[in-house]
């Protein structure tokens, strides 16, 4: 849990929040209300996640609303992103790859000439190369293993990097997020991550849900919620002399476990198809720089995580409608 002090310490301050309807912005605004922020929202998605924030229906792509918006706001979390299945990465890359570049460089050029307090960017487990366990010290050793996607994001660390080295400005901070879901997730049947996908399914009722390969690849799930923490707390931080620290659960979780932990609280017929492939055999975060950095300690177990994911789908089924779809 975040520590009250530091929630309250944006009492009364002015907030951009970009990507507030995410599903990790979405909490971090609720936090910031409930201290007593002002917090303003931008993003293309036609939903309010909360009354108390204001919402801009913006496009980031526009360098001069991006100064706009940044002008007189005390603390930036840039968190829009685009966020879609494996399978839209490899056939419409320019979708994740132009936008990103784009919002990332005016947003992060608005705070540093509106000279925001303090801005923390959201980049990605994708940024990473591949690698069973990652580790900040090996964050850059290779090309990104999310091509196009990973390659924005590392861009935008290269961004604040440079205006570490050419201004001394030590005001940005950057986390790496690993697979979070929650709340607010992307349940578009065409383009969705792995849990949103299969609880849909679940609902659609198939009879046998289909799972691609033999359940034995390991991922790194971290609950929305969790992640927002960890967010403001880089923020509040700062990362010191780490160009970024890790958010995630920072424990593994195989497919099959992950199915079996639905399987507590909803009825379904699972059917693991071990003839096709399982993706990468393990991907999960080391999180210890940020619990030494941050104090960034995720506390949502993965049976929690997802009841509240399903408790909030069954209400919400059809939000993804409202959403920005970079793909059609």
């Amino acid at each position: 849990m975040i520590k009250e002090e530091v929630l309250q310490s944006f009492k009364g301050s002015n907030v951009l929040v970009t990507g507030g309807s995410g599903l990790i912005g979405r909490q971090i605004v609720r936090m910031l209300c409930n201290a007593g922020a002002h917090v303003q929202i931008v993003s293309l998605d036609k939903i309010q996640v909360d009354a108390r924030a204001s919402h801009v229906y913006g496009d980031l792509t526009d360098f001069n609303l991006c100064k706009e918006l940044t002008r007189g706001k005390e603390y930036v979390f840039h968190l829009a992103g685009i966020k879609g299945s494996i399978e839209v990465t490899k056939t419409k890359p320019a979708s994740f790859f132009v936008p990103l570049l784009m919002f990332n460089t005016n947003v992060l050029e608005a705070c540093r000439i509106n000279k925001v307090r303090k801005v923390v960017y959201t980049s990605s487990i994708g940024a990473y190369p591949s690698a069973e366990v990652f580790v900040e010290s090996q964050g850059n050793d290779g090309p990104p293993m999310d091509m196009f996607p990973g390659w924005a994001k590392r861009m935008a660390e290269m961004q604040i990097q440079a205006y570490k080295l050419q201004y001394g400005l030590d005001n940005f901070s950057i986390v790496r997020p690993c697979n979070v879901y929650g709340p607010g997730d992307n349940f578009d049947p065409k383009n969705a991550m792995v849990i949103p996908t299969l609880m849909y399914r679940i609902f659609q009722k198939e009879n046998p849900v289909s799972i691609w390969g033999d359940g034995s690849a390991v991922r790194d799930f971290a609950f929305s919620r969790d992640v927002a923490e960890g967010t403001i707390l880089a923020l509040y931080h700062g990362t010191k002399d780490a160009p970024f620290v890790n958010l995630g659960s920072g424990k593994g979780v195989t497919i099959k476990e992950l199915v079996e932990t639905l399987q507590l609280f909803l009825d379904f017929n699972p059917w693991f198809d071990a003839a096709k492939p399982s993706g990468f055999p393990k991907r999960v975060m080391d999180i210890s720089l940020a619990r030494e950095l941050i104090d960034y300690n995720p506390t949502t177990t993965l049976e929690q995580g997802l009841r509240e994911t399903w408790d909030w789908f069954i209400n919400n089924q059809d939000e993804y409608l409202q959403k920005k779809n970079y793909f059609k």
